[in-house]
């Protein structure tokens, strides 16, 4: 069967909150049916039916098996493409519901954050000769022995993309209750402004910054598969952003988003022997606990002495604390402390490969709203800046107006 026949569709928890939610969902599918397509229809859980799974694991347990909590929340997703399926079939559309271990959709056995190894496109095909819509349960997967897992928040754009790349689809339509991407969060500035494209690179950057849209890892499965993102829109028949390979006009555009990431604490140890395997003693038994790190700053305090300060998710602070307490006498620091009032704040665009100025701009900006930074960390298209949390939202304004991003057309001079 030809690829380009085959439409995948993702629709997040909100768009099929309820019937009438659903129902907007069954116009949106029922438009390529009518061009002669199939359709795959990738489904998330209803909106909060996810946090409400999870409220009840922790009335049950406090030390929940990790594969008995994805046996658990996965039971959303099996709601709402049952209850879809009904609906087409009322409509008189040839449909079928999919859950992830019937694909088989292949993951590995890192449970409530699996990653998907494989996906059986061959059965894919043989369904779509029967029937013209799938309905496949999002953010589920199974292990190589059957067990269910779980993708991880926001995974059914993930499964979706997954999905996309493994029948050699050219565009996989994410639709959400937003109309695309934004140059940064319109709740904090109303000059936010909807972009129409955006690079792989540069979407990745802003979902690993706190960027809600997409799921990071959606987008390493579209950049590596070069599968094109299309975010749009359930309610509306506006076009959205395509999220694909950089090319010339994106580049020509210095800065295209300001991100924002409130989950943020920043963990210091002082008076750390400033030895060769330092740096590893404090991060190796970190990372062996699947917590990430993301800024990090040694300073020489004095001959023989640093001071090593990281950031770590909020949720995180308590386990990194009880591994670096348990190994103070391996490490030698003298004083642990962590600060859980802080965010980051960062400038993304891929044309900051070819242009100098950025920082130093962003940097007077701040300066100019009496915005102290704490920490800095840059990569090639990136600025991020870590701040006391109070200042977040000023700061987002502050930039967003600096780089004139409410501009239609702007150079960033």
């Amino acid at each position: 069967m030809n690829a380009q026949n085959i439409v995948v569709q993702k629709f997040g928890g909100s768009s099929v909150a309820n019937l009438d939610c659903m129902k907007q969902v069954l116009r949106n599918v029922q438009k390529p049916l009518a061009d002669g397509k199939k359709v795959i229809v990738v489904l998330s859980a209803m909106s909060g039916e996810t946090n409400r799974l999870l409220g009840l694991v922790k009335q049950w347990s406090s030390t929940p098996d990790l594969a008995e909590v994805d046996s658990l929340v996965s039971t959303g997703e099996q709601v709402s493409i049952a209850l879809f399926t009904m609906l087409l079939k009322d409509a008189g559309v040839k449909a079928r519901s999919f859950l992830g271990f019937q694909i088989p959709i292949i993951t590995d056995d890192f449970f409530s954050s699996a990653r998907i190894l494989r996906i059986d496109n061959k059965k894919i095909f043989k369904a779509l000769e029967t029937y013209d819509v799938l309905v496949v349960a999002g953010f589920q997967g199974c292990t190589e022995d059957g067990r269910i897992t779980t993708l991880g928040r926001g995974g059914s754009d993930t499964s979706a993309v997954a999905i996309a790349a493994a029948i050699n689809a050219e565009v996989c339509d994410i639709f959400t209750d937003v109309s695309g991407v934004y140059t940064t969060d319109p709740n904090i500035t109303r000059k936010a402004r909807k972009l129409d494209t955006v690079s792989y690179d540069e979407m990745l950057e802003m979902a690993s910054m706190g960027a809600k849209v997409l799921q990071i890892r959606s987008v390493e499965f579209a950049k590596k598969y070069n599968v094109i993102i299309h975010v749009r829109s359930t309610f509306s028949d506006e076009q959205g952003t395509i999220v694909s390979q950089e090319d010339s006009q994106m580049e020509s555009i210095l800065v295209s988003g300001i991100a924002y990431d409130k989950d943020q604490a920043r963990i210091t140890l002082s008076h750390v022997p400033d030895k060769p395997g330092i740096s590893a003693a404090i991060f190796t038994p970190i990372a062996e606990q699947g917590l990430l790190v993301d800024m990090i700053v040694q300073n020489l305090t004095e001959t023989e002495f640093t001071d090593v300060t990281f950031t770590v998710p909020r949720s995180d602070v308590e386990k990194t604390l009880e591994i670096l307490t348990s190994l103070k006498s391996t490490l030698e620091y003298q004083d642990l402390r962590s600060d859980a009032n802080v965010c980051k704040v960062s400038i993304i665009g891929v044309g900051m490969r070819n242009h100098s100025g950025v920082a130093a701009k962003a940097f007077l900006a701040l300066s100019d709203e009496n915005i102290n930074i704490l920490m800095i960390s840059t990569s090639e298209i990136k600025i991020t800046c870590l701040i006391e949390d109070k200042y977040g939202e000023l700061a987002v304004r502050t930039l967003h107006d600096t780089f004139k991003l409410d501009e239609m057309s702007y150079s960033n001079k």
